[in-house]
């Protein structure tokens, strides 16, 4: 992974569909969305790649399923809503076969998000590799709707690169559409206060820092969490452009300090809200504290309203 920020575009293949065909009250069915073949090589949205940061002929990582020479091969393509159920995917180069050696970075071979498509719901998962290549993973989604599956890895072969690979998966149920959780500088989870000072800006590096409190207390003892004291992922409301970027220094490098402080610098490819998703470490359990934020704007000094998740950002017992 290259060090910084890294910048992924994807593209909302079934936002149309699920923000206007499925209204309040209605039930989502994964069928009746029409999937993108693997084969293809071009996205419904690689015609505004201009504004994104591309071009046609190199589009920005994890617009298509395949790309590289590798492809995200998803076996569980659609869930229940409210139901604890397997992930499984199996990544395959170009001649069909499973990969099963991999560059491991940040402590994993492979690294899944899985975001709603309102960016309400976020999961960092950990799955695990069976002997023929196929990856699992338990996953309970909470409600109906589209998803958006990330896989961030590199194949340890020779002349491979870092590859973040997107796909669908449909969650079926009761459906009833969402609006983003309006902006805030703070987020509470599991009674912690996180603070978030700086702005994303477009096209341009800033830095974002945030301050972890318990009880009104600076947290000083985090705890490394993937080779970090912080993980940090942005989404971009709408085609769900993604931001994965690390903290700035590192446990044991003799100048970061385990908190309150965990800081990174970030660059939004263009102006609009995003969803950031803060992962951290502390009494060994891990947490995800989630923010909306305005690319270019200063977040407001006083909360609208505490930028909490739904539901923990992470689950099952894989690699915590």
């Amino acid at each position: 992974m290259k060090t910084g920020l890294r910048i992924t575009a994807f593209a909302a293949a079934l936002a149309g569909a699920f923000g206007t065909a499925y209204g309040v009250g209605q039930t989502f069915d994964p069928v009746v969305a029409e999937r993108r073949p693997a084969h293809e090589e071009r996205h419904p949205s690689e015609a505004a790649e201009s504004e994104h940061g591309g071009t046609a002929a190199h589009p920005p990582g994890g617009l298509q399923i395949s790309e590289g020479g590798y492809t995200l091969d998803l076996d569980t393509p659609a869930v229940s809503a409210g139901e604890r159920a397997e992930l499984r995917f199996t990544v395959r180069d170009a001649d069909g076969r499973s990969v099963d050696e991999y560059r491991r970075e940040h402590d994993k071979e492979l690294h899944l998000i899985v975001a709603s498509r309102d960016l309400v719901t976020y999961r960092h998962l950990h799955p695990e590799r069976a002997p023929d290549g196929t990856w699992s993973t338990p996953v309970d989604l909470p409600r109906a709707g589209g998803y958006r599956v990330f896989a961030d890895f590199t194949p340890d072969r020779p002349g491979a690169e870092n590859l973040t690979l997107g796909v669908d998966l449909a969650a079926s149920g009761p459906y009833s559409p969402r609006e983003l959780p309006p902006p805030s500088p703070t987020a509470r989870v599991d009674g912690y206060d996180v603070k978030l000072t700086g702005t994303l800006t477009p096209g341009r590096a800033s830095e974002l820092r945030l301050t972890v409190t318990r009880d009104g207390d600076p947290v000083t003892d985090l705890q490394p969490y993937l080779g970090a004291y912080g993980h940090l992922v942005a989404l971009r409301a709408g085609d769900l452009a993604y931001l994965h970027v690390h903290p700035e220094g590192e446990p044991g490098d003799g100048t970061t300090r385990p908190g309150p402080h965990v800081s990174f610098t970030a660059t939004a490819p263009s102006s609009g809200s995003y969803r950031l998703f803060l992962d951290f470490k502390h009494d060994g359990v891990v947490r995800t504290a989630a923010f909306t934020v305005e690319a270019g704007k200063a977040a407001p000094e006083e909360p609208a309203s505490p930028g909490r998740t739904e539901s923990p950002g992470h689950s099952g017992g894989h690699g915590h």
